[in-house]
Protein backbone atom coordinates (compact mmCIF):
# COMPACT_ATOMS: atom_id res chain seq x y z
CA UNK A 1 0.00 0.00 0.00
CA UNK A 2 1.51 3.63 -1.20
CA UNK A 3 1.51 5.45 2.30
CA UNK A 4 -0.48 8.55 2.13
CA UNK A 5 2.41 11.39 1.48
CA UNK A 6 3.58 9.37 -1.49
CA UNK A 7 2.45 8.90 -4.55
CA UNK A 8 3.95 7.59 -8.10
CA UNK A 9 5.96 9.72 -10.04
CA UNK A 10 3.74 12.64 -11.74
CA UNK A 11 0.66 13.83 -11.35
CA UNK A 12 -2.51 11.60 -9.65
CA UNK A 13 -5.40 11.92 -12.45
CA UNK A 14 -8.62 12.37 -10.04
CA UNK A 15 -11.36 12.15 -12.73
CA UNK A 16 -14.13 11.33 -10.92
CA UNK A 17 -17.30 13.52 -10.70
CA UNK A 18 -16.59 14.66 -7.34
CA UNK A 19 -14.22 15.43 -5.04
CA UNK A 20 -12.64 17.52 -8.45
CA UNK A 21 -9.28 18.30 -7.97
CA UNK A 22 -8.63 21.56 -5.61
CA UNK A 23 -6.39 24.42 -7.77
CA UNK A 24 -3.41 25.66 -6.35
CA UNK A 25 -4.97 29.35 -5.51
CA UNK A 26 -7.79 27.64 -3.37
CA UNK A 27 -5.20 25.37 -1.27
CA UNK A 28 -2.69 28.22 -0.40
CA UNK A 29 -5.99 30.36 0.77
CA UNK A 30 -6.70 26.77 3.08
CA UNK A 31 -2.89 27.18 4.80
CA UNK A 32 -3.55 30.70 5.55
CA UNK A 33 -3.13 31.10 9.85
CA UNK A 34 -6.66 29.99 11.50
CA UNK A 35 -8.32 33.51 13.10
CA UNK A 36 -10.82 33.92 15.92
CA UNK A 37 -14.19 33.07 14.71
CA UNK A 38 -15.49 35.42 16.69
CA UNK A 39 -13.47 38.45 16.13
CA UNK A 40 -14.06 41.15 13.29
CA UNK A 41 -11.87 39.87 10.52
CA UNK A 42 -14.08 36.60 10.64
CA UNK A 43 -17.13 38.69 9.76
CA UNK A 44 -15.36 40.23 6.83
CA UNK A 45 -14.86 36.59 5.70
CA UNK A 46 -17.86 35.18 6.77
CA UNK A 47 -20.19 38.30 4.80
CA UNK A 48 -17.97 37.76 1.80
CA UNK A 49 -18.77 33.96 1.33
CA UNK A 50 -22.46 34.34 1.92
CA UNK A 51 -22.64 37.35 -0.73
CA UNK A 52 -20.65 35.34 -3.16
CA UNK A 53 -22.53 32.17 -2.96
CA UNK A 54 -25.77 34.26 -3.40
CA UNK A 55 -24.45 35.09 -6.75
CA UNK A 56 -23.45 31.28 -7.57
CA UNK A 57 -27.24 30.36 -6.66
CA UNK A 58 -28.38 32.99 -8.42
CA UNK A 59 -30.84 34.42 -5.33
CA UNK A 60 -31.26 37.70 -3.28
CA UNK A 61 -32.41 35.63 -0.47
CA UNK A 62 -30.48 33.42 2.41
CA UNK A 63 -27.80 30.75 2.25
CA UNK A 64 -27.12 28.93 5.05
CA UNK A 65 -23.74 27.65 5.14
CA UNK A 66 -23.02 24.38 7.56
CA UNK A 67 -19.67 22.30 8.52
CA UNK A 68 -20.98 19.15 6.74
CA UNK A 69 -21.49 17.13 3.83
CA UNK A 70 -24.20 17.52 1.05
CA UNK A 71 -25.81 14.42 3.19
CA UNK A 72 -26.00 16.83 6.38
CA UNK A 73 -27.81 19.68 3.94
CA UNK A 74 -30.27 17.06 2.42
CA UNK A 75 -31.53 16.41 6.07
CA UNK A 76 -31.54 20.57 6.96
CA UNK A 77 -33.99 20.95 3.95
CA UNK A 78 -36.15 18.20 5.10
CA UNK A 79 -36.03 18.89 8.52
CA UNK A 80 -36.66 22.32 8.55
CA UNK A 81 -39.94 22.12 6.61
CA UNK A 82 -41.51 19.13 7.33
CA UNK A 83 -43.47 17.14 10.11
CA UNK A 84 -43.10 13.54 10.81
CA UNK A 85 -45.76 11.69 8.32
CA UNK A 86 -45.76 14.28 5.99
CA UNK A 87 -45.70 13.21 1.95
CA UNK A 88 -43.29 14.40 0.04
CA UNK A 89 -43.35 13.27 -3.87
CA UNK A 90 -39.38 12.26 -4.95
CA UNK A 91 -38.96 11.48 -8.18
CA UNK A 92 -36.00 8.43 -9.01
CA UNK A 93 -33.04 9.75 -11.34
CA UNK A 94 -30.47 7.49 -9.56
CA UNK A 95 -28.56 6.64 -6.54
CA UNK A 96 -29.09 9.99 -5.40
CA UNK A 97 -32.37 10.29 -5.82
CA UNK A 98 -32.92 6.96 -4.00
CA UNK A 99 -30.78 7.47 -0.74
CA UNK A 100 -32.12 11.24 -0.44
CA UNK A 101 -35.66 8.94 -0.41
CA UNK A 102 -34.06 6.67 2.12
CA UNK A 103 -33.35 9.78 4.68
CA UNK A 104 -36.69 10.77 4.45
CA UNK A 105 -37.83 7.30 5.26
CA UNK A 106 -35.19 7.26 8.16
CA UNK A 107 -36.99 10.84 9.32
CA UNK A 108 -40.56 9.72 9.77
CA UNK A 109 -41.63 10.91 6.16
CA UNK A 110 -43.89 9.54 3.63
CA UNK A 111 -42.37 9.77 0.81
CA UNK A 112 -43.90 8.37 -2.45
CA UNK A 113 -41.19 7.64 -5.42
CA UNK A 114 -42.06 7.89 -9.05
CA UNK A 115 -39.74 6.73 -11.60
CA UNK A 116 -40.08 5.78 -15.34
CA UNK A 117 -41.14 2.48 -16.21
CA UNK A 118 -39.18 -0.18 -17.84
CA UNK A 119 -35.69 -1.41 -19.03
CA UNK A 120 -33.69 0.21 -21.70
CA UNK A 121 -33.56 -2.62 -24.64
CA UNK A 122 -30.24 -0.97 -25.62
CA UNK A 123 -28.20 -1.78 -22.06
CA UNK A 124 -30.63 -3.44 -19.81
CA UNK A 125 -30.56 -1.00 -17.40
CA UNK A 126 -33.42 0.86 -15.75
CA UNK A 127 -34.91 3.86 -17.90
CA UNK A 128 -35.47 6.01 -15.17
CA UNK A 129 -31.45 5.85 -14.37
CA UNK A 130 -30.59 6.91 -18.29
CA UNK A 131 -33.27 9.83 -18.18
CA UNK A 132 -34.44 12.94 -16.54
CA UNK A 133 -37.18 13.85 -14.30
CA UNK A 134 -40.30 13.98 -16.22
CA UNK A 135 -42.50 17.00 -14.99
CA UNK A 136 -45.51 15.58 -16.77
CA UNK A 137 -45.48 12.86 -14.23
CA UNK A 138 -45.12 14.93 -11.69
CA UNK A 139 -48.20 17.77 -12.51
CA UNK A 140 -50.19 14.19 -12.87
CA UNK A 141 -49.96 13.53 -9.38
CA UNK A 142 -50.30 17.22 -8.15
CA UNK A 143 -53.49 17.24 -9.63
CA UNK A 144 -54.39 14.02 -7.76
CA UNK A 145 -53.74 14.91 -4.83
CA UNK A 146 -56.76 17.18 -4.30
CA UNK A 147 -56.23 17.94 -0.39
CA UNK A 148 -52.71 18.62 -0.58
CA UNK A 149 -51.62 16.18 1.52
CA UNK A 150 -48.31 15.96 -0.34
CA UNK A 151 -45.96 18.81 1.58
CA UNK A 152 -42.67 19.32 -0.69
CA UNK A 153 -41.35 17.74 -4.12
CA UNK A 154 -37.89 16.96 -4.00
CA UNK A 155 -35.78 16.00 -7.21
CA UNK A 156 -32.25 15.86 -7.99
CA UNK A 157 -30.84 18.79 -10.81
CA UNK A 158 -27.38 17.24 -11.83
CA UNK A 159 -27.70 13.37 -11.39
CA UNK A 160 -24.11 12.42 -10.45
CA UNK A 161 -25.19 8.49 -10.58
CA UNK A 162 -26.02 8.69 -14.55
CA UNK A 163 -24.91 12.33 -16.21
CA UNK A 164 -28.31 13.05 -16.67
CA UNK A 165 -29.20 17.40 -15.34
CA UNK A 166 -32.91 17.45 -15.15
CA UNK A 167 -34.76 20.56 -16.07
CA UNK A 168 -35.88 22.42 -12.92
CA UNK A 169 -38.12 25.05 -14.48
CA UNK A 170 -40.27 22.53 -15.98
CA UNK A 171 -41.01 20.87 -12.42
CA UNK A 172 -41.67 24.27 -11.37
CA UNK A 173 -44.33 25.09 -13.88
CA UNK A 174 -45.69 21.52 -12.98
CA UNK A 175 -45.84 22.20 -9.65
CA UNK A 176 -48.05 25.84 -11.00
CA UNK A 177 -49.80 24.33 -13.22
CA UNK A 178 -51.65 21.59 -10.75
CA UNK A 179 -52.03 24.88 -8.91
CA UNK A 180 -50.36 22.89 -5.72
CA UNK A 181 -49.02 24.48 -2.40
CA UNK A 182 -45.85 21.82 -1.89
CA UNK A 183 -42.56 23.13 -1.31
CA UNK A 184 -40.09 22.51 -4.32
CA UNK A 185 -36.87 20.88 -3.00
CA UNK A 186 -33.88 20.83 -5.31
CA UNK A 187 -30.38 18.97 -5.12
CA UNK A 188 -27.45 20.48 -7.21
CA UNK A 189 -24.68 18.89 -4.92
CA UNK A 190 -22.62 18.45 -8.63
CA UNK A 191 -24.65 20.91 -10.37
CA UNK A 192 -23.53 23.71 -8.78
CA UNK A 193 -20.85 26.31 -10.55
CA UNK A 194 -21.00 23.51 -13.56
CA UNK A 195 -23.94 23.95 -14.87
CA UNK A 196 -26.70 26.78 -14.87
CA UNK A 197 -28.88 26.86 -12.36
CA UNK A 198 -31.69 29.45 -10.85
CA UNK A 199 -32.78 29.18 -7.58
CA UNK A 200 -34.94 32.52 -7.91
CA UNK A 201 -35.91 32.49 -11.41
CA UNK A 202 -36.80 28.37 -11.71
CA UNK A 203 -38.86 29.36 -8.17
CA UNK A 204 -36.84 26.67 -6.14
CA UNK A 205 -37.52 26.75 -2.01
CA UNK A 206 -34.65 24.96 -1.20
CA UNK A 207 -31.56 24.43 -2.87
CA UNK A 208 -29.21 22.08 -1.41
CA UNK A 209 -25.66 21.57 -2.71
CA UNK A 210 -22.12 21.27 -1.52
CA UNK A 211 -18.37 22.04 -2.25
CA UNK A 212 -16.74 19.26 -3.26
CA UNK A 213 -17.94 19.65 -7.03
CA UNK A 214 -18.12 22.82 -9.05
CA UNK A 215 -17.20 25.02 -6.23
CA UNK A 216 -13.40 22.87 -6.50
CA UNK A 217 -12.86 22.39 -2.37
CA UNK A 218 -12.35 19.40 -0.51
CA UNK A 219 -15.79 17.81 1.12
CA UNK A 220 -16.65 20.00 4.23
CA UNK A 221 -19.22 22.86 3.35
CA UNK A 222 -22.72 22.31 2.42
CA UNK A 223 -25.67 24.66 1.56
CA UNK A 224 -29.51 25.40 1.47
CA UNK A 225 -30.39 28.17 -0.47
CA UNK A 226 -33.85 29.72 0.79
CA UNK A 227 -36.59 31.10 -0.41
CA UNK A 228 -38.94 33.11 1.80
CA UNK A 229 -41.56 30.49 1.42
CA UNK A 230 -39.55 27.76 2.77
CA UNK A 231 -38.16 30.22 5.77
CA UNK A 232 -42.13 30.59 6.38
CA UNK A 233 -42.92 26.80 6.51
CA UNK A 234 -39.95 26.50 8.88
CA UNK A 235 -41.88 28.71 11.52
CA UNK A 236 -44.70 25.44 11.56
CA UNK A 237 -42.24 22.57 10.81
CA UNK A 238 -42.24 19.75 13.53
CA UNK A 239 -38.96 17.42 12.71
CA UNK A 240 -36.34 17.87 15.48
CA UNK A 241 -33.66 19.96 14.21
CA UNK A 242 -30.94 22.15 16.10
CA UNK A 243 -27.29 21.80 14.28
CA UNK A 244 -29.85 22.13 11.30
CA UNK A 245 -31.97 25.13 12.63
CA UNK A 246 -32.15 27.74 10.05
CA UNK A 247 -32.98 29.95 12.29
CA UNK A 248 -30.15 30.70 14.46
CA UNK A 249 -27.75 30.18 11.27
CA UNK A 250 -30.00 33.10 9.08
CA UNK A 251 -29.67 35.58 12.16
CA UNK A 252 -26.33 35.06 12.83
CA UNK A 253 -24.65 35.02 9.30
CA UNK A 254 -26.22 38.50 8.96
CA UNK A 255 -23.45 39.43 11.35
CA UNK A 256 -20.92 37.37 9.36
CA UNK A 257 -20.46 34.57 11.97
CA UNK A 258 -22.73 30.78 12.90
CA UNK A 259 -24.22 29.62 15.66
CA UNK A 260 -21.60 27.18 16.05
CA UNK A 261 -17.80 26.91 15.18
CA UNK A 262 -17.30 26.79 11.36
CA UNK A 263 -14.78 25.09 9.48
CA UNK A 264 -12.97 28.30 8.96
CA UNK A 265 -9.96 27.40 6.49
CA UNK A 266 -12.13 26.23 4.43
CA UNK A 267 -14.17 29.09 4.26
CA UNK A 268 -10.70 30.47 3.39
CA UNK A 269 -10.65 27.76 0.94
CA UNK A 270 -14.63 29.52 -0.40
CA UNK A 271 -13.74 32.54 -0.50
CA UNK A 272 -10.93 32.34 -3.06
CA UNK A 273 -13.20 29.57 -5.05
CA UNK A 274 -15.58 32.33 -5.69
CA UNK A 275 -13.05 34.96 -6.57
CA UNK A 276 -12.41 32.42 -9.21
CA UNK A 277 -15.96 31.46 -10.57
CA UNK A 278 -16.97 35.14 -10.23
CA UNK A 279 -14.07 36.80 -11.86
CA UNK A 280 -14.88 34.57 -15.22
CA UNK A 281 -18.37 35.15 -14.93
CA UNK A 282 -20.96 32.20 -14.61
CA UNK A 283 -21.70 32.35 -18.46
CA UNK A 284 -18.21 31.48 -18.89
CA UNK A 285 -18.16 28.80 -16.57
CA UNK A 286 -20.88 27.17 -17.69
CA UNK A 287 -19.96 26.97 -21.24
CA UNK A 288 -16.65 25.98 -20.60
CA UNK A 289 -18.11 23.01 -19.04
CA UNK A 290 -20.11 22.28 -21.50
CA UNK A 291 -17.37 22.35 -24.20
CA UNK A 292 -15.43 20.04 -21.83
CA UNK A 293 -18.79 17.39 -21.99
CA UNK A 294 -18.83 17.56 -26.04
CA UNK A 295 -15.55 16.49 -26.48
CA UNK A 296 -15.59 13.87 -24.00
CA UNK A 297 -18.85 12.40 -25.38
CA UNK A 298 -17.41 12.91 -28.86
CA UNK A 299 -14.30 10.18 -27.52
CA UNK A 300 -17.14 7.88 -26.05
CA UNK A 301 -19.43 7.55 -29.33
CA UNK A 302 -15.89 6.92 -31.67
CA UNK A 303 -15.40 4.03 -29.27
CA UNK A 304 -19.06 2.66 -30.19
CA UNK A 305 -19.64 2.61 -26.30
CA UNK A 306 -23.62 4.01 -24.91
CA UNK A 307 -23.66 6.96 -22.75
CA UNK A 308 -25.39 6.50 -20.13
CA UNK A 309 -27.94 9.43 -20.23
CA UNK A 310 -30.03 8.27 -23.40
CA UNK A 311 -31.49 11.88 -23.67
CA UNK A 312 -29.33 14.19 -25.04
CA UNK A 313 -31.64 17.26 -24.01
CA UNK A 314 -30.40 16.25 -20.66
CA UNK A 315 -27.07 15.92 -21.32
CA UNK A 316 -24.64 16.89 -18.08
CA UNK A 317 -22.14 19.35 -18.22
CA UNK A 318 -20.45 17.72 -15.35
CA UNK A 319 -19.94 14.21 -15.55
CA UNK A 320 -20.43 11.38 -18.85
CA UNK A 321 -21.54 8.21 -17.71
CA UNK A 322 -19.86 5.40 -19.82
CA UNK A 323 -21.68 1.82 -20.15
CA UNK A 324 -19.51 -1.13 -20.85
CA UNK A 325 -20.48 -4.24 -23.24
CA UNK A 326 -22.31 -6.74 -21.36
CA UNK A 327 -20.17 -9.42 -19.63
CA UNK A 328 -17.53 -6.50 -19.28
CA UNK A 329 -17.17 -5.82 -15.67
CA UNK A 330 -16.61 -1.68 -15.30
CA UNK A 331 -15.24 -1.85 -11.93
CA UNK A 332 -12.15 -4.06 -13.00
CA UNK A 333 -11.90 -1.84 -15.65
CA UNK A 334 -11.70 0.57 -13.40
CA UNK A 335 -9.39 -0.89 -11.33
CA UNK A 336 -6.97 -1.57 -14.74
CA UNK A 337 -6.91 1.62 -15.45
CA UNK A 338 -6.18 3.06 -12.04
CA UNK A 339 -3.48 0.23 -11.65
CA UNK A 340 -2.00 1.18 -15.18
CA UNK A 341 -1.70 4.28 -15.32
CA UNK A 342 -2.99 6.45 -12.26
CA UNK A 343 -6.48 8.09 -13.35
CA UNK A 344 -9.48 7.44 -11.12
CA UNK A 345 -12.69 7.06 -12.71
CA UNK A 346 -16.11 7.03 -11.05
CA UNK A 347 -17.24 3.85 -10.28
CA UNK A 348 -21.35 2.47 -11.49
CA UNK A 349 -23.67 2.89 -8.45
CA UNK A 350 -26.91 1.21 -7.18
CA UNK A 351 -28.64 -0.50 -10.02
CA UNK A 352 -25.72 0.49 -12.57
CA UNK A 353 -22.95 -0.94 -10.57
CA UNK A 354 -20.76 -2.79 -12.67
CA UNK A 355 -21.87 -2.09 -15.67
CA UNK A 356 -21.04 1.46 -16.00
CA UNK A 357 -18.10 4.07 -15.31
CA UNK A 358 -18.21 7.85 -15.01
CA UNK A 359 -15.83 10.35 -16.48
CA UNK A 360 -15.80 13.34 -15.00
CA UNK A 361 -14.84 16.69 -16.71
CA UNK A 362 -15.58 19.68 -14.00
CA UNK A 363 -13.52 22.30 -11.87
CA UNK A 364 -9.98 22.50 -12.51
CA UNK A 365 -9.46 21.06 -15.86
CA UNK A 366 -8.63 21.78 -18.88
CA UNK A 367 -8.26 20.73 -22.28
CA UNK A 368 -4.74 18.46 -22.21
CA UNK A 369 -6.57 16.86 -18.82
CA UNK A 370 -9.23 15.51 -20.38
CA UNK A 371 -7.42 14.09 -23.29
CA UNK A 372 -5.22 12.76 -21.07
CA UNK A 373 -8.35 11.15 -18.89
CA UNK A 374 -9.56 9.79 -22.34
CA UNK A 375 -6.01 8.29 -23.33
CA UNK A 376 -6.22 6.24 -20.01
CA UNK A 377 -9.41 5.19 -20.56
CA UNK A 378 -9.01 3.86 -24.15
CA UNK A 379 -5.70 2.57 -23.56
CA UNK A 380 -7.36 0.64 -20.73
CA UNK A 381 -10.29 -0.66 -22.96
CA UNK A 382 -7.62 -2.29 -25.08
CA UNK A 383 -5.59 -3.56 -22.44
CA UNK A 384 -9.14 -5.18 -20.41
CA UNK A 385 -10.07 -6.73 -24.28
CA UNK A 386 -12.66 -4.42 -24.70
CA UNK A 387 -13.44 -3.82 -28.53
CA UNK A 388 -13.73 0.20 -29.51
CA UNK A 389 -14.75 1.11 -32.90
CA UNK A 390 -12.24 4.33 -33.51
CA UNK A 391 -9.82 6.39 -31.25
CA UNK A 392 -11.91 8.56 -28.85
CA UNK A 393 -8.71 10.78 -28.21
CA UNK A 394 -9.25 11.53 -31.79
CA UNK A 395 -12.56 12.31 -31.62
CA UNK A 396 -12.04 14.38 -28.92
CA UNK A 397 -8.97 16.68 -30.37
CA UNK A 398 -10.91 17.19 -33.36
CA UNK A 399 -13.72 18.72 -31.02
CA UNK A 400 -11.72 20.82 -29.10
CA UNK A 401 -9.84 22.06 -32.40
CA UNK A 402 -12.63 22.90 -34.53
CA UNK A 403 -14.67 24.58 -31.10
CA UNK A 404 -11.60 26.63 -29.40
CA UNK A 405 -12.37 28.23 -26.20
CA UNK A 406 -12.73 31.43 -26.61
CA UNK A 407 -15.64 30.37 -29.42
CA UNK A 408 -17.52 29.15 -26.40
CA UNK A 409 -16.53 31.78 -24.25
CA UNK A 410 -18.00 34.40 -26.93
CA UNK A 411 -21.08 32.54 -27.50
CA UNK A 412 -21.88 32.72 -23.88
CA UNK A 413 -21.37 36.82 -23.81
Amino acid sequence: MIPLDQHPSGRHFLQIPGPSPVPDRVLRAMSLPTIDHRGPEFAVLGKKVIAGLQQVFQTQHPVAIYPASGTGAWEAALANTLSPGDAVLMFETGQFAALWQKMALRLGLKPEFLSLPGVCAETGLPNGWRRGVDAGLIEQRLRADGGHAIRAVCVVHNETSTGVTSDIASVRRAIDAARHPALLMVDTISGLASADYRHDAWGVDVTISGSQKGLMLPPGISFNALSPKALAASQTAKLPRSFWAWDEIVEMNRGGYWPYTPNTNLLYGLSEALDIILEQGLPAVFARHRRWAEGVRAAVRAWGLPIQCADPAVYSPVLTGVVTPPGVDADALRQLIHRRFDLSLGTGLGKVKGRMFRIGHLGDSNDLTLLATLAGVEMGLKLHGVPVAGSGVQAAMEYFAAHPQNASLKAAA
